[in-house]
């Protein structure tokens, strides 16, 4: 069966900071090494310390972003503020293996992100390297 999404996906982020939010199973921002690399490197900090300042672990010993109760610790006034180095889990919405099925999408993109069918038409290409880089960093968790 060929994607739904074969035909590309209109989406452009509208800066409404909804995807920065906790939503149950999504409720926190897990980070690989490279991740925290470049973290660390915008925040000028090593990566030991940046670690120790900004993130926990969790109960199977993944990095995560801390403080993450209702929002991500760096979302403010709807605007990240690590853009230039957010982490791949960000980089890569909406097109995680997740939300890529029909239902998957209709539920956990369409129903609340008004980014989606705005602006520019991502390829069928574009969102299969998203999936793939988004598969790699969970790997690497």
């Amino acid at each position: 069966m060929a994607a739904w999404w074969k035909k590309g996906v209109q989406f452009e982020c509208q800066g409404s900071g909804r995807c920065c939010v906790s939503r149950g199973e999504y409720g926190y921002v897990y980070l690989t090494l490279t991740d925290r690399r470049k973290l660390a490197a915008l925040f000028k900090l090593t990566v030991r310390e940046f670690s120790r300042q900004y993130c926990d672990k969790d109960s199977n010993g993944i990095w995560k972003i801390s403080d993450f109760t209702s929002a991500c610790r760096f979302l403010e006034n709807k605007r990240c503020q690590v853009y230039e180095a957010r982490p791949t889990q960000c980089r890569t919405w909406p097109f995680w293996p997740e939300t890529m099925s029909p239902k998957g999408w209709a539920k956990e993109v369409a129903s609340y992100c008004p980014g989606v069918g705005k602006g520019k038409v991502w390829s069928a290409e574009e969102i299969a390297r998203n999936l793939k880089e988004q598969i790699r960093s969970e790997e690497q968790y």
